[in-house]
């Protein structure tokens, strides 16, 4: 008789970057809720403390890193070997433009050289690095998973219909590094196989208060007719990193409430 695989990950560290966000808090509680340690990763240390200390369970641990500097890398690898164990990495931290750089979400003829290094450095370099220096452990763990968001823009191109009107933006660095992380995806699969599975997922729109206009335009082209909310993202992100998802690996999984299917 054969036991089915679940979805727990009960006795599993997960380290999930990012993990202070909107969509980072909610995608560390799934794996938390199925039984994971959760390392939470961010840029700031009394949001990743309050992030941590909101997961289910106990024993969850906040690092404040800044991935984009070789020392919050290290910082954050460093914390990992400190706990033995790395069964899940969840590459999720993005970057938003809100960090002083200017030339990120606004027409394309003003979108800058700058803007755009720094997106792919937090977007793509480190999860490069950060699945490479912990590789060891997620080879060691028997079942590791690397778990990495892209997006529906990593998929399609940008229907800039959507935007007119508003002030909204679709940054091209933001469609080069998700388009990225996909490939490296499939990359890292095949390379890091038998002993690692590697996967993403490809958000749709998330509801985040964005101009009405825009809201309208995106749901009537949607066929389940609504934008995402974080929560549509615990069921994927828990398949993936666990044992239930154990004959998948290279996928990019779209969640997106069927945008990418018209």
């Amino acid at each position: 008789m054969t036991t089915a695989p679940t979805t727990s990950l009960s006795g599993r560290t997960a380290v999930v970057t990012g993990g202070a966000g909107p969509l980072g808090r909610v995608l560390a509680d799934a794996l938390a809720t199925a039984g994971a340690r959760v390392v939470v990763v961010d840029l700031d240390d009394a949001a990743c403390a309050d992030a941590a200390d909101s997961l289910t369970g106990s024993g969850h641990v906040p690092v404040g890193a800044n991935l984009l500097e070789p020392e919050g890398l290290s910082r954050v690898v460093d914390a990992v070997h400190d706990l033995g164990a790395c069964d899940v990495l969840v590459n999720n931290a993005a970057f938003t433009g809100t960090s002083g750089v200017p030339g990120y979400a606004v027409p394309f003829d003003e979108q800058t050289d700058d803007a755009f290094a720094m997106a792919l450095a937090l977007n793509l370099t480190a999860p490069f690095s950060l699945t490479r220096r912990l590789a060891p452990l997620l080879r060691a763990s028997g079942h590791g998973s690397v778990v990495n968001v892209s997006s529906i823009y990593g998929l399609v191109g940008p229907n800039m219909g959507l935007y007119e009107g508003t002030r909204m933006g679709n940054p091209a660095a933001y469609a080069a590094s998700k388009g990225g992380i996909a490939q490296l995806t499939r990359y890292l699969s095949t390379v890091l196989a038998p002993e690692v599975r590697v996967n993403a997922f490809a958000p749709g729109g998330i509801a985040r208060g964005q101009d009405d206009a825009f809201v309208e335009r995106y749901e009537r082209l949607t066929p389940l007719g609504r934008m995402g909310t974080e929560d549509d993202f615990r069921g994927v992100v828990t398949w993936l990193a666990s044992d239930a998802s154990a004959y998948v690996t290279g996928q990019v999984v779209a969640v997106d409430g069927g945008w990418t299917a018209w």
